[in-house]
């Protein structure tokens, strides 16, 4: 497997380069794949071009532009990433709200810089331009007088501006002129196209991983145990931790070293991009979402249910319940391929004994059967508003490991 990424040169006022912007593609066609969401091509941009980069192209001693959505930004994915090295593109299609303001303010506080894409004027961002370091102008967009003289009426502010789509020895004297101090554009240089061999981790390991640190509390040890039964999953982890991470004075060589030093929260947003950006570009994002909605769903029902059953066993069912669908695989072969308890197998198989009960209850609700709900739930032992609450924890609680779902806001707290 390979991954790509363009990569386009931005130029100082001297005509050196400051810096590169890195954009995301799925082949050698040098374009951004149409239907891919953004989210998921962050995710994969910054795991397969980024982390994993064997090159050091984001360690070249110049700083790297990177795209960031609405979503990315407001679950703080760009921490993720060193901020000397880098710059969080605002994308244009994000909305000037009230949560991407915490979120941006937040991230500025760590010491990330920022830059707004594709800058429009729109007055509902200027309560963002504290917070922000580079203003990015389309020359195409906006017109070339147009930006230039928005530029020399704010030269006096603590912004730099930078130049996009210079196409021209008239675009780029003209914007020197008025003062910008960044350029890019074809005049200089067009996106080089790089190509690169992609070590993927085997996707049940993804998965094994991702339902460990959705817990409450994380184990480590089993986390490592995981982490260090799958090659890519081991190489991610090491580059990520000792290339991405401000402020690291001795080399890590040890998983747990590793995983104690990220942190549980740095290890959730890490795993979660992993895992979205392992996500086959053409299965829709919802079948992993939804995995971890019955895995939750079932651990709940589990509980207040009147059948002698465990909280693992029965997040286990709900979270492979779909596997086949995701890894286009008969399910009786891949669950040969894990070590399950016989309850489990036998669930996920033939919807037998309490497991596949409540499995068959969880599967009902999400398609309106409430002829079948009613009949599991009596069968069970739960009662009818309890099965509505745990459809609802469930949404939620999965929607916090979902990069692709609806974010949570910040609070003022958060954002210190």
């Amino acid at each position: 497997m390979y991954s790509y990424v363009a990569r386009q040169p931005i130029f100082n006022r001297h005509q050196k380069t400051a810096g590169y912007e890195l954009l995301f593609r799925d082949g050698e066609g040098n374009a951004f794949p149409v239907g891919v969401d953004e989210n998921k091509a962050t995710c994969c941009l910054l795991v397969n071009s980024f982390i994993a980069d064997s090159d050091g192209m984001a360690q070249a001693g110049k700083r790297c532009f990177i795209n960031f959505p609405h979503k990315s930004l407001v679950r703080l994915l760009p921490t993720l990433l060193p901020k000397k090295q880098v710059v969080i593109e605002v994308l244009e299609t994000c909305q000037p709200n009230d949560e991407l303001l915490l979120a941006i303010r937040h991230l500025n506080r760590l010491g990330y810089m920022i830059a707004l894409d594709d800058f429009n004027m729109d007055p509902r961002w200027q309560r963002f331009l504290p917070y922000v370091h580079i203003i990015k102008l389309d020359l195409l967009k906006i017109g070339l007088e147009a930006a230039c003289e928005y530029v020399a009426q704010n030269r006096g502010k603590k912004l730099m501006f930078l130049a996009e789509k210079v196409e021209s020895y008239r675009d780029y004297t003209q914007a020197h002129q008025a003062g910008f101090h960044f350029f890019q554009g074809y005049y200089f240089s067009r996106p080089e196209l790089l190509k690169s061999r992609n070590l993927k981790p085997e996707r049940l390991s993804t998965l094994r991983l991702l339902q460990e640190v959705c817990r409450d509390q994380v184990d480590f040890e089993r986390v490592e145990q995981i982490i260090a039964s799958d090659l890519s999953l081991s190489y991610l982890l090491l580059r990520y931790v000792n290339t991405a991470v401000d402020r690291l004075k001795v080399p890590i060589s040890e998983f747990k070293q590793a995983l104690v030093y990220l942190g549980e929260e740095k290890l959730k947003v890490f795993v979660s991009a992993v895992a979205t950006a392992q996500a086959s570009i053409d299965k829709p994002h919802e079948l992993y979402a939804l995995s971890l909605q019955r895995g939750r769903m079932c651990e709940i029902l589990a509980a207040v249910s009147g059948q002698d059953v465990e909280a693992k066993p029965a997040f286990m069912t709900g979270l492979l319940s779909l596997i086949d669908a995701l890894l286009d695989q008969p399910l009786d072969e891949l669950l040969a391929q894990l070590p399950l308890q016989s309850e489990i197998r036998q669930a996920l198989l033939h919807q037998h004994g309490s497991l596949g009960q409540l499995l068959r209850l969880t599967i009902a609700y999400e398609q309106a059967q409430w002829g079948l709900v009613n009949q599991l739930a009596e069968a069970l032992g739960i009662e009818g508003p309890r099965i509505s609450q745990s459809y609802q924890l469930a949404l939620q609680w999965s929607s916090k490991y979902d990069l692709q779902a609806p974010p949570r806001p910040l609070t003022a707290a958060q954002t210190g």
